[in-house]
């Protein structure tokens, strides 16, 4: 674990560049009476690469404090105290559910849980109108959708911070574990080669998202007919580009990164595998990479299809490492998105 000290990391050990910078400066919690713009989270720009960076050295400090706490212990600071988060789940979740339902918890607030279909929503009530209600009621929102317009609507609409759970076209707490995770294996982020392998996705999309603000390299391979849209790459002023070919994506990688290739609710799933089976990650690939490289791959995982048993379950994935890394950068989303940090 990386020790930290005052300011943000020491001098050897800053992931994102020089200890000098404004990106490794801690942020600070809001004055009393200060007037604070509603946070949402929606995207990873949302924060930029300040707020990204202040983020994760709360996290890894957060995480670091409550070593041998029982799960469900608040942390000694409890800074949301008070505070409660409705989750929306438009879409079927484990650890987003999970990992959000538990950060609040340690945080030192509460929090109200709702499938769509079990609401109003999931009769016609129309996402403007959900907003507005649920803001006066909670003090947050987190919602898993599809349609990223949807989760567009719910932030115009509401008065409370509103944070992405997941849509059709971007998953930004899913890429902060990652770079929680990317980091704890002792690697900086600038001038990291990370690997993609498989299906231009959302996740994909925040990966590259990513590149750009904290100045890594993204080569995705992917399929003709399943490539991101350029519109996502172009997120990544230039870190990232997509090939054809998996070695070419794979040769010298530090992280190789790959995910389900059947997403929920996706059809024609037997020309989809067919297209991407060359993409799976196998022993043979993954020895193309540096000898210290690591797997990251955000579950559920289909063994045998994207990613083999012996990769997946072997001596360089990070997976489990990873999912529970999502209570740790959740926390600190949160907590970003109330002033209290970046």
């Amino acid at each position: 674990m990386r020790s930290m000290v005052e300011g943000g990391f020491p001098a050897t050990q800053c992931p994102w560049g020089s200890p000098s910078t404004p990106l490794c400066e801690r942020g600070s919690p809001p004055r009393a009476g200060e007037d604070i713009m509603t946070r949402h989270f929606l995207n990873l720009t949302d924060a930029g690469a300040a707020g990204i960076a202040a983020m994760l050295s709360d996290a890894l400090d957060r995480k670091a404090a409550r070593a041998g706490f029982p799960k469900g212990r608040a942390d000694t600071d409890a800074p949301l105290a008070g505070h409660t988060l409705a989750m929306v789940f438009e879409k079927s979740s484990t650890r987003t559910r999970f990992s959000f339902d538990m950060a609040i918890r340690q945080l030192g607030g509460t929090s109200i849980v709702s499938d769509g279909g079990s609401m109003q929503l999931g009769r016609g009530e129309s996402i403007a109108d959900t907003a507005r209600i649920l803001s006066g009621y909670v003090d947050a929102i987190m919602i898993r959708t599809d349609d990223h317009a949807k989760i567009e609507e719910m932030a115009h609409y509401a008065s409370v911070p509103v944070i992405n759970g997941l849509t059709d076209a971007s998953h930004p707490c899913q890429i902060m574990a990652d770079l929680l995770t990317i980091i704890e294996s002792g690697k900086a982020l600038p001038g990291l080669k990370v690997a993609w392998l498989g299906d231009g996705n959302n996740v994909l999309a925040s990966i590259v998202e990513a590149a750009g603000l904290m100045q890594f390299d993204v080569v995705a391979a992917c399929p003709q007919g399943f490539q991101p849209e350029e519109e996502a790459i172009t997120r990544s002023s230039g870190r990232a580009r997509v090939v054809s070919d998996p070695r070419e994506a794979v040769e010298g990688a530090d992280i190789v990164v790959t995910d389900t290739w059947i997403s929920m609710g996706q059809a024609h799933a037997e020309a989809k595998l067919k297209a991407l089976t060359p993409y799976q990650v196998d022993a043979t690939l993954m020895a193309l990479a540096k000898p210290d490289a690591k797997f990251l791959h955000c579950l559920p995982a289909h063994r045998g299809e994207e990613v083999t048993p012996d990769v997946i379950d072997g001596p360089q994935s990070l997976i489990w490492q990873e999912a529970e890394n999502r209570l740790h950068a959740q926390k600190s989303v949160l907590r970003w998105c109330f002033g209290q940090i970046g």
